[in-house]
């Protein structure tokens, strides 16, 4: 199916005219552009920057007899999801799965004890792969073949080697030196990943329930990224070569749980970026969210970026968390008023220019319009590039990339399309309905993938 006969078939699900859509598919001309991207940073020397975290994750595929024994040995209270909860037992361990799953959510969550780590490892299969917003949204974009530069905080041979694309460097003895040159002898940090799909069955007694949405449940052994430890040797490369920076993506900060640790370091970081910043105006500070392991550690590294922050993403769950700390009322996400309004008290209390939102049905942009920025561009190839990693289960290439287009145009994101089409706001709004599957083939890291795809967007407006 061409991206054209996707298009129309969505519109005649919907009995809708493209007009009346109030989305005109442009994913193929974007995807076009891509190349001329590409070539522009190799040949200028620009760069986008990813910072600060990676890990080695291990990816456990569901079993539904494995859960259940679980579910039926250790659980012991109700399932439900908890802010700032823990995996302190076996019994927790079954509490949180058999929450995460009956909601079809996702999340992060520490373990502090590693006889979880030691019961995972025994009973479930596991892959290795590459974890940490930082390193899989590097990946992504130098896996088009667009070079980058990125920090990274687990330095062990594994992650090196699945960082080991042309173009994408980090930094050593004050030159960008290839990502491989970092690798060190140390013990990866491992982060322990459940995936669940819509569909999966699992028992509570003799009740049985369905997941409701594909998803995954990401649960932490890590002592590493209790602390934000950013290379002296990163940020003074990026301060002598600011005037090539692209883009600074930053993230990595929310497995921290001391507020006043988190305090000092982005006194720290604040000061990094203010040179940045005075020598490129230009640059687009763009700051991912995540599931943090403290809400008070998050509302302080929120206030902390809100004087450099150009844009903010989030994804959902994030959102919905947001929502019931500040109002109090869980989020309505069939609701597109509901997100606006959500949207709009993020951006008042925190004071980015904008924010993106990214979910598996769409992606929006909420705020001032970005003077030369083609934001629907770098939602659009977000949405491509995250996409086909959940479709084949890797980061794809600009060839596989082009392969998802014959996916079909979500249903949701094109009946938000039309509502947004109908509405006069105040803030420049753009969504882009994502191309859409049932039952992806992956669901880890599609959110900075996502990421990954939106630097498009301000590279073009370099050229």
């Amino acid at each position: 199916m061409t991206i054209d006969e996707s298009t129309a078939e969505s519109a005649q699900f919907f009995n809708l005219t493209e007009d009346e859509m109030g989305y005109q598919d442009r994913y193929q001309e974007y995807l076009e552009e891509v190349s001329g991207d590409i070539a522009y940073c190799i040949e200028s020397g620009k760069r986008p920057v990813f910072g600060y975290t990676s890990d080695l994750d291990v990816v456990f595929q569901y079993d539904p007899k494995v859960i259940d024994q679980l579910i039926a040995e250790h659980l012991t209270e109700e399932p439900k999801l908890r802010t700032e909860d823990l995996i302190t037992s076996l019994s927790d361990l079954a509490r949180v799965i058999a929450g995460y799953m009956m909601e079809g959510a996702g999340g992060e969550i520490d373990i502090t004890d590693y006889e979880v780590c030691t019961y995972l490892n025994e009973h479930f299969e596991g892959t290795p792969g590459l974890g940490g917003t930082c390193a899989q949204g590097a990946a992504a974009l130098a896996a088009t073949g667009m070079p980058l530069l990125a920090h990274i905080t687990d330095r062990c041979k594994e992650v090196c080697t699945l960082l080991d694309y042309p173009g994408l460097e980090g930094v050593r003895d004050g030159r960008a030196v290839p990502i491989r040159e970092l690798a060190t002898e140390e013990t990866p940090v491992y982060h322990m990943i459940l995936q669940y799909s819509k569909g999966d069955v699992f028992h509570i007694g003799d009740k049985e329930y369905t997941v409701p949405c594909s998803n995954r449940l990401i649960m932490d052994y890590d002592t590493i990224h209790k602390d934000l430890n950013v290379d002296a040797d990163f940020r003074k490369y990026l301060e002598e070569h600011a005037e090539d920076l692209i883009s600074y993506n930053i993230s990595g900060m929310n497995g921290i749980v001391d507020a006043e640790l988190v305090k000092r370091r982005m006194e720290e970081m604040s000061e990094h970026y203010r040179r940045i910043r005075e020598k490129n105006p230009g640059c687009i500070f763009y700051f991912e969210s995540a599931h943090y392991l403290s809400q008070q550690v998050m509302q302080e590294v929120y206030s902390s970026m809100a004087g450099y922050v150009d844009i903010m993403g989030m994804n959902e769950e994030e959102l919905a968390v947001y929502a019931g700390e500040s109002t109090g009322q869980a989020l309505n996400k069939g609701s597109l008023d509901d997100i606006l309004r959500c949207l709009q008290r993020v951006k008042e209390q925190y004071g980015a220019k904008g924010i993106i939102l990214h979910t598996k049905d769409y992606s929006l942009y909420y705020g001032k319009k970005l003077e030369g920025i083609d934001i629907e561009k770098g939602l659009t190839i977000g949405n491509l590039m995250s996409g086909t990693r959940a479709r084949v289960g890797r980061y794809g290439t600009r060839e596989e990339c082009a392969e998802s287009l014959s996916l079909s145009l979500s249903e949701k994101g094109l009946r938000f399309a039309e509502e947004l089409s109908q509405k006069a706001l105040s803030e420049y709004t753009c969504l882009v309905p994502s191309r859409y599957m049932e039952k992806p083939k992956y669901t880890i890291g599609l959110g900075d993938t996502f990421v990954a795809g939106v630097q498009m967007a301000f590279v073009s407006e370099k050229k």
